[in-house]
């Protein structure tokens, strides 16, 4: 059976308007594809650093702000929850000096490349995720 892939853009009590959200969806759908999986739905959640930090109490009993919390639900086709914390992607922007639309994709990046199997524990982890990330954000320009 053919899935229809799906993400959806969701502002839970932030604002962030996408531009160019539907191209923003067919970068994303094609390098799953190209990474050998499929997506079937994919939900992000764009919230403030106070309603990520109850998530990650609640489920992952960790009492500290982060910038992303990615729950997967099927590994192929991939089905998921994404929740980014605007706070902290503007925080990071900052801190970093860059545009806040390339920190805010480079987080939206690095969910979808979690859910393709990548990890960023170990030194040589992080190294493959952030070309990864460089190689979607350039996409996402």
């Amino acid at each position: 059976m053919k899935i229809t892939p799906q993400i959806f853009f969701h502002e839970e009590d932030v604002k962030c308007p996408l531009e160019n959200e539907e191209k923003i969806k067919k970068i994303l759908i094609n390098y799953i594809e190209k990474e050998g999986n499929q997506c079937e739905i994919i939900n992000y959640v764009f919230c403030s650093d106070e309603y990520l930090l109850d998530l990650n109490k609640q489920y992952l009993k960790h009492d500290y702000y982060t910038d992303i919390l990615s729950f997967q639900m099927g590994d192929q086709p991939i089905q998921g929850d994404i929740f980014i914390s605007i706070d902290r992607v503007k925080d990071n922007a900052i801190s970093l000096d860059i545009p806040f639309t390339d920190e805010l994709y480079r987080v939206i990046s690095h969910g979808v490349l979690h859910f393709l199997g990548y990890k960023d524990k170990t030194a040589q982890e992080q190294r493959i995720m952030r070309q990864k990330e460089d190689e979607l954000i350039k996409l996402l320009k």
